[in-house]
């Protein structure tokens, strides 16, 4: 379906959805945990959905309120397939879990999930007694387990995504194992994967996020907890409330715990210029002078396409630097947010040598503009045309992913699309 964005003033409270990224985490630990879990305010995006399939094949009955899930634990495989659907975070975090089944069970993807590279999975799992089966090295992945303890050395500099999945797992296996990591990016990811472990009663030490020691025959303990807001999902409201506050919008729903790298958009508004201040329930967030910045999103790629979007509106250069963690998500972004954003009328240079992506600031131009299956890219050309020009989105469907409320959340705080 396609949506046009027409210019608009947005005012009042909009709610941030629930964190895709603490829920996955969150139904990964409640499955592995023998008794009743709650999992409050979830989230409905679909990663989460099939995440919550997945777990349910791997032996989780849950059980699905208005408001929370139930969830009673215990890995006994149901199925030998699970569907995780379109996530990256699912597929890396649950293959090290269905690992420590003795069953072989298949981990089946969709979408652009299935030319993503997954070798380094089974490279990793192979000197812990797991057979590990690809397709030409990206999914679905066969895994034949138990997984065993032991000592490994893991590649950071891809995704921080395998290592949760790792430390996740291993704390069942039956002997203690230590995992050295080389170059880890996304650094606060693995921050909260630790937060939501120790909450169910995990322990693990690391040494500056370079070695990590893991006791085994641990046992995760149920737990009661209210899924936190989505920085990834709000940096977007955060940013519209920059670009289109009128005289004000307050993005409900924020809070500092547990740790969620896209954080890091709010020193990138300040740097800007504008106003951001903490209220009883969110952050208010005034126009400021929007000037040029630049910003680091190495911890935090997610943060490249609201970014991009904004620094159009900035007056001079931006740089954002970690343009390498682009290339392999739902689309390749650094090439999506430079195509794209030239239909209207955004420079946008990437510069492999830098590392980064340079965006000069241009009139909007009313343009028609490819989501490209991937819902940061839908929700960057919603962006261009809420602050800027009338922009039709090719595919806004793709908002299901992380954030199916996005456009009616908007609408109901002043945005006006209409349907092309």
């Amino acid at each position: 379906m396609n949506l046009v964005a027409h210019p608009s003033a947005l005012s009042g409270q909009v709610q941030a959805p629930a964190s895709k990224s603490h829920m996955q985490r969150l139904l990964a630990a409640a499955l592995l945990a023998r008794g009743e879990s709650w999992i409050r305010n979830p989230s409905d995006a679909a990663d989460c959905l099939a995440a919550a399939e997945t777990a349910a094949g791997l032996g989780a009955d849950i059980e699905i309120g208005p408001d929370a899930l139930r969830i009673q634990g215990g890995l006994t495989p149901r199925t030998d397939r699970l569907p995780i659907g379109e996530s990256g975070l699912g597929i890396r975090l649950f293959s090290p879990i269905a690992a420590l089944s003795d069953h072989p069970l298949t981990l089946e993807a969709e979408g652009t999930l299935l030319e993503r590279p997954m070798q380094p999975i089974a490279d990793t799992l192979a000197p812990l007694g797991v057979q590990v089966t690809l397709h030409n090295g990206c999914p679905p992945i066969t895994l034949q387990g138990p997984l065993q303890g032991g000592e490994i050395s893991l590649d950071g500099a891809l995704s921080s995504q395998f290592l949760t999945g790792l430390l996740m797992a291993l704390p069942m296996a039956t002997s203690d194992s230590t995992v050295h990591v080389k170059g880890l990016q996304s650094r606060p990811y693995v921050d909260m994967t630790m937060e939501v472990m120790s909450s169910a009663g995990i322990a693990l030490q690391h040494e500056d996020y370079g070695r990590f020691n893991i006791p085994g025959g641990q046992a995760y303990q149920p737990f009661d907890q209210t899924v936190a807001g989505d920085w990834s999902a709000g940096a977007f409201l955060l940013i519209l409330a920059a670009l289109c506050g009128d005289p004000f919008l307050e993005v409900d729903g924020l809070g500092n715990h547990p740790t969620q790298a896209d954080q890091a958009v709010t020193g990138a508004l300040l740097m800007s210029g504008a106003k951001l201040m903490r209220t009883e329930t969110g952050i208010r967030v005034d126009r400021g002078r929007r000037k040029g910045f630049r910003f680091d999103a190495t911890h935090c790629p997610d943060l490249f396409p609201p970014l991009a979007a904004y620094a159009a509106f900035c007056k001079g250069k931006t740089t954002i630097t970690g343009l390498h963690r682009l290339r392999h998500k739902e689309s390749d972004r650094g090439l999506a947010i430079k195509e794209e954003f030239a239909k209207a009328g955004v420079d946008v240079q990437l510069d492999a040598e830098n590392d980064a992506v340079i965006v000069s600031p241009g009139r909007i131009q009313p343009a028609v503009l490819n989501g490209r299956g991937d819902h940061r890219m839908v929700m960057a050309a919603a962006v261009l045309g809420l602050a800027g020009a009338p922009i039709e989105i090719e595919g806004v469907e793709a908002v299901a992913k992380s954030y199916p409320a996005f456009f009616d959340a908007l609408s109901e705080v002043g945005a006006t699309f209409a349907k092309a």
